[in-house]
């Protein structure tokens, strides 16, 4: 190689140098924007995990319940990990510089995991469990995904008071869902609570955000959650019995903070009025 053909080779590196310097603000990622894409790649391995260890074992005919528990627990194990990476994107966003994506990234990301995801995980189950009719669950499965699109949409374009979702906040929908499946419940009423959910994520319900206490109490109920599915993938003493009461708590969470919500809101709307009233009389 000649002189000139070194020197040659060295101006596009420098080109790329200066490219990198002049790059805008606005298309580098933060310390939230990789927390995002971490809620992304969960949302895909939980895919994977369903598809390899529980899809692919029953079309085969090579089921091994130990593997296909295992492949599930993990999958759902993502799902949780998914939704701790959306809680700390957002507090370091606060926190910290957040780039003029993260508003589009966390949708997309959100829209992985706690969209594809578990409908995904609805179609599985209607393919592997006994009960279950195929073509049933996917339509169920396509409710709670447009329900997630649906939810997102609305949130990018919707204004809200500061502190409030307005219907169940994506991953509380999409653990919710998992959950209903992993109870075993008979196919209808699994139907019916998985559409249930559905409504709820485009409700207009009003759901506190993660924030304080909130925010410490629900890492501590995702981290107790893990713990249970760790032990039902293992087969531990007590596993399957502990992992069907924290799924019928996440359930029962799931109904009940909407009847709070909707009773605070007409508590709301009574002293409103009583107000107004007292104001009017002379």
């Amino acid at each position: 190689m000649t002189v000139i053909d070194q020197e040659a080779s060295w101006v596009p590196e420098a080109d790329e140098a200066e490219d990198a310097e002049d790059m805008p603000l606005s298309t580098r990622l933060s310390i939230a924007d990789t927390l995002t894409l971490g809620n992304a790649i969960c949302g895909f391995m939980a895919v994977y995990f369903t598809t390899t260890g529980v899809l692919i074992p029953h079309l085969t005919g090579n089921e091994d319940g130990g593997m296909a528990r295992h492949s599930a627990a993990t999958a759902v194990i993502l799902m949780l990990l998914a939704s701790v990476f959306d809680l700390f994107d957002g507090l370091v966003a606060r926190k910290l510089r957040s780039s003029a994506m993260g508003a589009e990234l966390d949708n997309l990301s959100d829209l992985i995991s706690f969209g594809l995801a578990p409908a995904y995980f609805v179609v599985v189950w209607g393919m592997v469990a006994d009960d279950a009719h195929q073509r049933v669950s996917a339509v169920a499965a396509v409710v709670v995904l447009l329900a997630v699109v649906l939810r997102l949409a609305r949130f990018s374009c919707v204004q809200l008071r500061d502190g409030i979702f307005q219907g169940m906040p994506s991953p509380f929908g999409a653990l919710t869902v998992v959950s209903i499946v992993l109870l075993e419940l008979p196919f209808v009423p699994t139907l019916l609570a998985i559409v249930g959910v559905a409504w709820l994520m485009v409700s207009r319900v009003e759901y506190p955000k993660p924030r304080g206490r909130l925010a410490v109490a629900m890492l501590s109920w995702i981290v107790l959650s893990m713990g249970l599915l760790a032990a039902w993938a293992f087969d531990a003493p007590g596993g399957e019995l502990l992992l069907q009461t924290g799924c019928a708590l996440q359930v029962v969470l799931g109904a009940v903070i909407p009847l709070f919500a909707t009773a605070r809101r007409v508590n709301t709307f009574r002293d409103n009025r009583r107000e107004a009233r007292a104001t009017q009389l002379p």
